[in-house]
């Protein structure tokens, strides 16, 4: 019994931990293209890799998609 409990945890904690949305190079530079009409150098890619978290908001974010997608 207590091996099937630990097994439950442990899935648990892989699920709690699975990235469900993220950001790559490519689309990046899809919109440094869109927005500067080049890529950006691998510079400039440290600094927007450094900084990009500040302009989320993770909270209103995962708030607004479960209010639009779930019913309470």
């Amino acid at each position: 019994m207590k091996q099937r409990n630990h097994t439950k945890l442990l899935k648990k904690k892989r699920n709690s931990e699975k990235i469900i949305y993220s950001i790559n190079i490519g689309d990046v530079q899809n919109v440094a293209e869109q927005e500067l009409g080049r890529e950006l150098t691998p510079k400039e890619l440290k600094v927007i890799e450094d900084k990009i978290g500040d302009y989320f908001d993770w909270f209103d974010s995962i708030s607004f998609a479960i209010a639009a997608n779930i019913e309470s």
